[in-house]
């Protein structure tokens, strides 16, 4: 349950495209996070998309640390927080997670700051299918 393979994340430019132009977002510093229902066939309830910008870290070298950095956060923290909620309520989604921050943050703060994006996550989640049921 703790991999991350390949069909969990996303690759598909229509639904990219979905995401960023119709997707919800919120910022949780140092993270940007963009939502969207999907009804992809998929066996895991999440795609995710992970971004650092070129334009705040020129050296690929800081943008793969904090790549691998959010990667490994995900991977650890999605069985417990997310996956149940979803399959809870039989909802799919696409996600997006981008490096908002200036400088490369510590493993520990980074995980606080996912864990507050992932409970402000869910919260949505719930009031998007609470406002569709009315």
């Amino acid at each position: 349950m703790n991999s991350l393979k390949k069909e969990e994340r996303l690759c598909n430019i229509k639904l990219i495209e979905k995401l960023y132009h119709s997707g919800s977002s919120f910022l949780v510093y140092p993270f940007r996070i963009i939502w969207h229902s999907s009804e992809a066939i998929s066996e895991f309830p999440v795609q995710i998309l992970i971004s650092v910008p070129k334009k705040k870290f020129k050296r690929a070298v800081d943008r793969n640390l904090l790549k691998r950095r959010i990667r490994e956060i995900y991977r650890t923290q999605k069985a417990e927080n997310l996956f149940p909620f979803l399959n809870e309520r039989s909802e799919k989604i696409v996600l997006g997670i981008n490096y908002i921050g200036n400088e490369i943050a510590e493993y520990v703060s980074m995980e606080k700051k996912f864990n507050t994006a992932m409970l402000r996550l869910k919260k949505n989640i719930s009031e998007q299918t609470c406002s569709k049921s009315l």
